[in-house]
This record gives structure tokens, C-alpha cells and sequence, in this order.
């Protein structure tokens, strides 16, 4: 070799350092390991670069839903995983698999959940939130007068129009106890706007403890509650929660629960007394 392809050969940078400077963290952590396997098993150069690539988008998109359920919001322990669905009411248990494939999110369609307080709306719609986020979609979960303070206080900075756009880059908003919001006419405004942009374009999932002829305890002014309802049921599937209420069930497993706990001391404490 001669000095020109010594000094040539010096100025190259090593593989790691190319695949760093690509960000092919992954191409860097398996590169030696992989070809070790692929020199074993005969293997060609494409299956070798293909593997390697293979492990590269599996990690990118392991990291993108790692950061999409970080900036979510959603609960970590409301999952489908942690869904009693056997409680679900019949037409729910039988629509949640293909609400959970994001088909809905594509044309821009709403998905509605009432029932009393109690009744799982907010686990359901985190559960189904959860599953859109393992599909690639962009999910915000805010409960329904955070959105309204946000939406405020963007308005009153001037700055409600880049607010709604950053929305916008959420496939799904899920606005949780929207009932519970008794607006003035200025928080009515800002949430009547949000409804509106998203519109056709984006969907919001909504639970709700008030049915739709409640809703004029929301907008208080009837031409806007009616205009806010015609948008949302436009494009949407409604999910009636019925049934006993979930938490009090719960509450009640749990004071059955104490009673026989404290039942057995009090015997125990009995056998003790008469030894």
C-alpha cells in the first residue's frame, strides 16, 4: 500500500462514527453483533443490511410511542388491560375493537361517551386513547376545564389561534366531564371555537354526564348549544355507559372487604381473651 492509501485510509472515519453521524443508533448497537450471526449463518449482504434496518425502524417507533404517551397525558394505569370489559354494556363491548384500530380518526369522526358519574367513562376513553397511541396517533387527554383555562388564557395573550393550531397536531383530543363545566359566555366562546376548528378535520372524544338536552347547562345560549351539538354529532359514534355505577361497586368490594378483615380480628382477639 502506498503512503497515499495509508493516509486515505486514515481519513476514512470508522463505521460507529458514519452510523452516528446518520442517527442510526440502532445500525451502531448491532452492526457487530448482527454480522458476527450473519457471517455464521452464510447469510447475504442484503439480509445483513435488511435485519439491520428491520431493528432500526422497530426502534425508532418504540421511541416515537415512548414520547407520544409521555406528551398523551393519559393516565398509565387506565389501559384496556386494566378495562373490566365483561361490565361493558353489550353495543360498547362489541364497538371498542374497531374504535381501538383508529379507523375513525382518518375521517375526522367524534366519538361520544354518557352515563351517570360512575359508570367507566373516563377508564373507557383513556383505554381506547392508549390503544391509538400504540397505532402511531397523537392522543391529548385534558379534562374539560383545563382545556377551557388553557383556551382562556391563550385568548387573553393573544396568541388562541397558534393554541388551537398546536391542538391540531393531536389526531385525538379527549376532553373528559365536559358536564361538569358551567361556563361563563367567554369560556363558552373559547370552547365553542375548539369544537368548531376541529370540525370534519380532527376528532375530539368527549365524555359527558349530561345528555344532549342538558347541554344548554354548557353553552347556556340555546342557537350555540344546538349549533355545538349539530358539529359534534355530525361525524360520531355515541356510547351509552349504563349500568351500575363502577366506583360504588368498588366501594362496596372494599367495605365487604374490611368487614370480614376486622370480623376475624375480633375473633381472634376473642380465642385470645378466653386462653
Amino acid at each position: 500500500m502506498t503512503t497515499l492509501d495509508t493516509d486515505a485510509t486514515e481519513m476514512v472515519p470508522s463505521l460507529p462514527i458514519l452510523l452516528r453521524a446518520l442517527k442510526l443508533p440502532s445500525f451502531t448497537r448491532y452492526a457487530d453483533e448482527i454480522a458476527t450471526k450473519a457471517e455464521r449463518e452464510g447469510w447475504s449482504f442484503v439480509r445483513y443490511l435488511h435485519h439491520l434496518a428491520e431493528l432500526e425502524v422497530e426502534e425508532r417507533q418504540r421511541r416515537r410511542i415512548e414520547r407520544a404517551l409521555k406528551d398523551s397525558d393519559l393516565p398509565l394505569e387506565k389501559t384496556l388491560g386494566t378495562l373490566h370489559r365483561s361490565r361493558l354494556p353489550a353495543k360498547v363491548q362489541r364497538m371498542l375493537p374497531t374504535l381501538c384500530e383508529g379507523g375513525f380518526l382518518e375521517r375526522g369522526d367524534n366519538v361520544l361517551c354518557f352515563g351517570l358519574p360512575g359508570r367507566g367513562k373516563t377508564h373507557l376513553v383513556c383505554a381506547l386513547g392508549h390503544e391509538l397511541v400504540q397505532r402511531g396517533h397523537r392522543v391529548l387527554f385534558t379534562a374539560a376545564y383545563a382545556l377551557v383555562q388553557r383556551l382562556l388564557a391563550a385568548k387573553r395573550d393573544l396568541r388562541l389561534e397558534k393554541d388551537l393550531a398546536q391542538l391540531d397536531a393531536y389526531d385525538a383530543v379527549i376532553v373528559d366531564d365536559i358536564g361538569y363545566v358551567q361556563q361563563s359566555r367567554e369560556e363558552m366562546e373559547v370552547l365553542f371555537t375548539f369544537l368548531a376548528e376541529r370540525y370534519e378535520r380532527r376528532s375530539v372524544i368527549i365524555t359527558s354526564n349530561l345528555v344532549f338536552s342538558e347541554w344548554d347547562k354548557i353553552f347556556k345560549d340555546p342557537m350555540t348549544t344546538a349549533a355545538a351539538i349539530d358539529r359534534l354529532v355530525h361525524h360520531a359514534v355515541i356510547l351509552e355507559m349504563t349500568g351500575p355505577s363502577v366506583r360504588a361497586d368498588e366501594a362496596k368490594k372494599r367495605g365487604e372487604a374490611t368487614t370480614t378483615v376486622s370480623e376475624v380480628t375480633v375473633t381472634e382477639e376473642g380465642r385470645e381473651g378466653e386462653m
